[in-house]
């Protein structure tokens, strides 16, 4: 009979049967070979027993035992599990273990229970009772069945722990012990199908982990990580924060009349901004909160997407404060998809250019050199201006390439031009921040042009003052230094319209200045930016360094910058950017063949 019974819970283990239904199985199956006695298990979790299996007890009777503490007068199975051994009680009525418990026995006519624990390893993980209808111990053969039904029980809940460690394992983030992004994942797509509308997603991103693991270590970063995981999560609440990142961390929000998503993201930021002690370091640590609100409709990848362009709009806008998502707000963040998409195919199919515009001498009209200004064509010819896609540029890797491009396509021209035996000075290449902070960026212009045998003294690198000022740390300025000291000029271009102020030109390592354009066309009698362009010059050529006047138009300007003793300029009044031809073309007949020290390299 014990055959049959194991091979019947044997089949259910191995096909992967819920660890409930089996005990349940069992329990019917035993009842069926031993008449007038009635089954149950219950498993045993941090000192309390829970029901797993006992089909034939009413439904109140396993709900009085539900989480009831283990204990020597707690029933039969309460004290088996106390004990570790068999419990047999013969008269549930008068035996002291069932004084508290009889009330819920005696009724169902239960007047005897013989309990015997189930180990797994050392642990007792549950307990197996029948319950009997007269005073009496158990027989032989309920004995030799009862061990049969402790084994199967031990298989069985040990199978269900494992794969209960696998899915913990699955789901849950080592570091802090959040659930992870596939739980994420899981939980929003469980979320949206029972809920119409009203949950939310907020994602927030931890600001300046990459300062603190170059600071303090990464030790010091993940002890950072682990400090602002437990403060979300004690926000958030239990199984409602997820790590789904390195510094990335989600909240599952269900709709609640008295709590706004902007509430419950304000009380998140304030309790992260606490100071933390990582390592022995005090750190006052910081996030980005983007979130959305579930429409009704709504899948849970379009909310998950909306949060991630409110989270995008706020690292880019609004560093260490929240944003939530609202109609409209998208269309930056695919307008930079779109960018980003174009410039790709652009650069696979070789439609990525340089444009010249020439840099002139102002008291004789000779081209010294270049800017070189990106262009891309369309397929149906078009060319297209920087301006148009330079939402691209913001994506590291795209940047990088276009960048490669365009050294690419400079370092050949100039080759070109230097075999030619044509006049120039210099080029100016424009860097944007993603070239700075994608790594190793002198050894990438070095390299280019080394290949092409130009020598760096003819390179200009241009970087606009939001690049080079408005970053905290110290990438840019460490990069610059490192590409001046191997002959290369940097330009701070736009000069005027970013973060620059006067007292920058003591400690900002740079040989030229761009005056914007916008100050340029300001030059008329009685307008501020006169005075302000004078006193520019004077200021720059006191202190060694060159000017240079950009989006020249008029000769009125020109006479005016000559007046002011500004050298060099450039502008649709000497010629737009043009192709390779052209500007070839411009250096044939104006490039200056007389070198004047316009650029010179500073001490």
């Amino acid at each position: 009979m014990t055959l049959e019974l194991q091979n019947v819970i044997l089949e259910m283990i191995a096909r992967g049967e819920a660890l409930q239904a089996t005990i349940e199985r069992l329990c019917l199956e035993v009842e069926a070979l031993v008449p007038g006695t009635v089954c149950s298990v219950l498993s045993v979790d941090a000192g309390h027993l829970h029901p797993l299996g006992g089909p034939s007890l009413p439904h109140s009777y396993s709900a009085a035992l539900d989480n009831l503490p283990i204990g020597p007068l707690a029933g039969s199975c309460g004290a088996a599990a106390f004990r570790g051994e068999a419990v047999s009680v013969t008269d549930i009525e008068h035996d002291p273990r069932w004084v508290n418990f009889k009330d819920l026995a005696l009724p169902l006519g239960f007047k005897a229970c013989w309990s015997t624990p189930i180990f797994s390893g050392d642990r007792v993980v549950a307990t197996f009772a029948f319950y009997f209808r007269e005073c009496r111990r158990p027989n032989d053969l309920e004995r030799r069945i009862v061990d049969a039904c402790i084994h199967l029980c031990s298989i069985a809940i040990e199978r269900e722990e494992r794969v209960c460690e696998r899915q913990r394992l699955t789901y849950t983030d080592v570091l802090t012990g959040l659930p992870n992004r596939a739980k994420f994942n899981q939980v929003l797509s469980e979320h949206a199908k029972h809920r119409e509308g009203g949950w939310g997603v907020l994602l927030a991103d931890l600001d300046n982990l990459k300062v603190v693991n170059d600071t303090f270590g990464h030790g010091t970063g993940d002890e950072l990580i682990q400090v602002v995981a437990t403060r979300i999560a004690l926000v958030a609440g239990i199984g409602r924060a997820f790590r789904i990142g390195g510094d990335e961390f989600a909240i599952v929000v269900d709709k609640d009349p008295a709590s706004s998503l902007s509430m419950l993201a304000t009380r998140i930021l304030e309790v992260i901004k606490e100071h933390a002690h990582c390592c022995g370091h005090v750190i006052v640590p910081g996030a980005t909160l983007g979130g959305c609100l579930a429409g009704p409709g709504e899948t849970p990848d379009q909310v998950r997407q909306c949060a991630d362009v409110a989270l995008y709009h706020a690292k880019e806008r609004s560093r260490g404060q929240f944003i939530e998502h609202s109609s409209g707000l998208g269309t930056t963040f695919t307008r930079r998809f779109r960018a980003i998409r174009d410039v790709s195919l652009a650069l696979a199919e070789h439609r990525i250019h340089a444009h010249y515009q020439p840099i002139v001498r102002l008291d004789s009209g000779e081209v010294v050199g270049f800017e070189a200004l990106c262009r891309m064509t369309t397929r149906s010819g078009e060319i297209i201006s920087a301006a148009n896609f330079h939402e691209a540029t913001k994506d590291a890797h795209v940047a990088a390439e276009l960048t490669h491009c365009m050294l690419s396509r400079v370092a050949s021209d100039m080759r070109s031009w230097l075999d030619s035996g044509l006049p120039f000075q210099h080029v100016g290449i424009n860097l944007s921040a993603a070239d700075f902070h994608a790594g190793h960026l002198q050894e990438r212009v070095c390299t280019v042009f080394a290949e092409a045998g130009v020598p760096l003294k003819h390179v200009i690198l241009e970087v606009t003052e939001s690049v080079y000022l408005g970053q905290r740390d110290h990438v840019v300025a460490d990069e610059i230094k490192a590409l001046r000291n191997r002959g290369m000029r940097v330009a701070l271009d736009d000069f005027g319209t970013g973060f620059a102020s006067l007292t920058h030109l003591l400690t900002v390592p740079v040989d030229i200045i761009k005056i914007d354009k916008s100050f340029i066309e300001r030059l008329v009698p009685g307008d501020g930016a006169v005075v302000i362009v004078e006193g520019l010059l004077n200021i720059a050529n006191k202190l060694g360094l060159r000017v240079v006047a950009e989006g020249i138009e008029t000769d009125t300007q020109l006479e005016q910058l000559v007046s002011f003793g500004c050298k060099l300029g450039q502008g649709y009044l000497f010629s737009k950017a043009v192709d390779r031809d052209a500007a070839t073309s411009l250096l044939a007949r104006y490039g200056q063949h007389a070198a004047i020290d316009c650029l010179p390299l500073r001490a």
